[in-house]
């Protein structure tokens, strides 16, 4: 009878290529990007007292405004437009300066256009604006730029009058749009400094 080899049951080394362990292979590298990194808008002292103006203005218009009256709407859209804007430009601030600058312009003018609605205000009821020469100017100023402001402003907006309110709002304003005027000139300086995305980019690919 003649005997049949048989295969040998002994385990033996696989010679097929298998793939490796995730956990053998190195860490990836972080992706690298020419953008740069967008700030974080909630945290700007100029958002901030946006937040505010458009909290007083939607209060102040409610409250001393006459239902129906245009100017109501246009009052608010013009807070609203201040703060949002500087919102968008600082997220557009990742991919595009021109954009970025256009949009903080805008908030600009937003409340450049909210501060003629509160001169007119009162003026036409026979109201002052205070300025340097009014003995609460200085007072209204120093809480107008204090931390104390943004926990209780709420509070303290209904303990004032139209002309009181109208004219925090006054100081307000004037406040945010020279700390916009201060961001404009940064932004514009940085952008003949160093060029804006689109040249950023055109740099990093030749």
């Amino acid at each position: 009878m003649n005997s049949q080899s048989t295969p040998s049951t002994q385990n033996t080394p696989s010679t097929q290529n298998t793939p490796s362990s995730p956990t053998n292979q190195p860490p990836s590298a972080a992706p690298v990007t020419f953008l740069p990194k967008h700030g974080h808008y909630r945290n700007l002292r100029v958002y901030k007292v946006t937040e505010i103006i458009y909290d007083i203005t939607y209060y102040f218009t409610r409250h001393y405004l006459s239902h129906g009256d245009r100017t109501v709407d246009q009052m608010v859209q013009a807070a609203r437009s201040g703060k949002q804007n500087i919102a968008e430009g600082n997220q557009a601030a990742a991919t595009s300066s021109e954009t970025e600058i256009k949009l903080t312009n805008v908030a600009k003018a937003s409340l450049e256009e909210l501060l003629v609605d509160y001169e007119d205000y009162l003026r036409v009821h026979g109201f002052g604006q205070w300025d340097t020469q009014h003995p609460r100017y200085e007072k209204m100023r120093r809480y107008a730029r204090s931390e104390q402001i943004k926990s209780d402003y709420t509070l303290t907006m209904q303990r004032m009058n139209d002309e009181e309110l109208a004219n925090l709002a006054v100081t307000l304003i004037h406040q945010a749009i020279y700390m916009l005027h201060r961001l404009l000139v940064t932004m514009q300086n940085r952008f003949v400094s160093e060029g804006g995305i689109r040249e950023q980019m055109y740099k990093k690919v030749v």
